[in-house]
């Protein structure tokens, strides 16, 4: 990453991504779009910026995941789903549009990769492999494992196109998360 903060330039240029994703594939985005668009020359992207996949992956971590942090910090997880859930709800134009980006710098991708990020940064990993039975369930798998399924969840929401109640969904998380598979076939059958 290079010249990245949460200053004006940023956050310009994200805004003006954005808007363009509303209107345009973002693999058909190019830096010059946004540059003219925020109204700055290109070596100022390229400044911030390696390339608009980087910037993705910007918004995702200052809007989605870093404003949820000191509500994890204080075990406020409920909380912390429904903060950054209001924010892709806020920005629903380009979040449903961002899910449509596949390939390997895909929305898919950059989310699952920040949440890991997240899950790895709060994981006591020491205490983890105490706890975990076999080794190769290593705290890094435990935590792809968690990011893998919680994108998926935040992914079929968008591409429904956030129909589902923003508490209804946060409770399925919260549920699917805390109970085996097992747990949950055998209530389906209670």
């Amino acid at each position: 990453m290079t010249n990245q903060g949460n200053n004006a330039i940023d956050i310009l240029l994200a805004e003006s991504f954005k808007e363009l994703a509303c209107v345009r594939p973002i693999e058909k985005i190019t830096i010059r779009e946004i540059t003219d668009k925020a109204g700055v020359i290109r070596p100022t992207f390229y400044n911030h910026f390696q390339d608009k996949y980087e910037l993705l992956e910007w918004i995702v971590r200052t809007e989605l995941i870093t404003p949820m942090e000191p509500l994890l910090d204080n075990g406020m997880l409920k909380e912390a789903l429904m903060l950054s859930l209001t924010s892709m709800l806020r920005a629903k134009e380009f979040y449903t549009h961002a899910v449509k980006l596949e390939g390997q710098n895909s929305f898919a991708v950059t989310i699952k990769s920040a949440i890991t990020r997240e899950a790895m940064e709060r994981l006591n990993k020491s205490k983890a492999e105490q706890l975990l039975p076999k080794k190769w369930l290593t705290p890094e798998r435990v935590a792809d494992y968690f990011a893998e399924s919680l994108s998926y969840a935040i992914i079929e929401w968008v591409k429904d196109d956030m129909q589902v109640p923003l508490n209804e969904l946060v409770d399925i998380i919260i549920y699917v998360a805390n109970h085996s598979l097992g747990d949950i076939i055998a209530n389906l059958y209670r």
